[in-house]
């Protein structure tokens, strides 16, 4: 008896163990991999998940360089905006789809289970920075709209499309913008997520992107900001924000 017991035990261990250290599933590319950086960014990213932790805001603005630019070139459109509107500027400089993971999965969204809205722009340093196929960078912006529907579970949604980038129709990386805008706007449910394309109203007639707009035909210079805080409002008051 003792025997066939000591046999019954050892033949169930393999499983055991399979079962108990099955792997983890990994992300499949760069643009789904968590990933901190060091330095500067991860001081602002502290600082960003005090402001978090200290409070509860009603709108969450969510992105890279183009979204902490409403502390720079875009200070005085925020101030007429957003400064009364209860609104927290979770961007950071030189950010990819797979920081921006990293933040919201290390404090970011801490005690934001009521926010009413989270305006989310992300995905052209992922472009940029190794012209990353759009599809990788789109399932990356899918993965951030997913840990805020968790994290904010009471929150709209306002997905913006990547600002187009290049000054002509026929620069790449903004052609690979256009291609991950094509993907993202297929999370638009038209009840959580909205998606909105802001292109047209930086772009000329001929789908030129001026310096008057964007001197480096990426970051938006003051005229740009007021342009999208113009554009986006009564999306954002549908959406109750405003």
């Amino acid at each position: 008896m003792k025997i066939n017991l000591i046999l019954a035990v050892l033949c169930s261990f393999p499983t055991l163990l399979a079962q108990t250290t099955a792997p983890v599933e990994a992300a499949s590319h760069s643009a789904l991999k968590a990933e901190p950086r060091g330095g500067g960014w991860m001081k602002r990213h502290e600082s960003m998940n005090k402001y978090a932790a200290a409070k509860q805001y009603d709108i969450l603005f969510i992105g890279d360089s183009i979204t902490q630019g409403w502390e720079g070139s875009g200070k005085g459109v925020w101030e007429k905006h957003y400064a009364d509107k209860n609104a927290l500027n979770l961007g950071i400089s030189g950010d990819r789809t797979e920081h921006v993971i990293w933040r919201l999965q290390n404090g970011n969204l801490k005690n934001q289970e009521n926010a009413k809205l989270a305006i989310i722009m992300i995905g052209t340093n992922n472009t940029g920075h190794s012209r990353q196929n759009p599809k990788e960078t789109a399932e990356g912006v899918a993965k951030i709209v997913s840990l805020v529907r968790k994290g904010s579970p009471k929150a709209k949604i306002l997905l913006l499309g990547v600002f187009p980038r290049g000054q002509k129709p026929d620069d790449k990386l903004r052609q690979l913008n256009v291609d991950i805008n094509k993907r993202i706007a297929k999370l638009h449910d038209g009840e959580t997520v909205h998606y909105l394309n802001l292109d047209s109203i930086f772009l000329n007639d001929d789908g030129i992107l001026t310096k008057e707009v964007m001197p480096d035909a990426l970051h938006p210079r003051e005229k740009g900001y007021n342009m999208w805080a113009d554009a986006m409002a009564p999306k954002v008051k549908e959406l109750g924000g405003l």
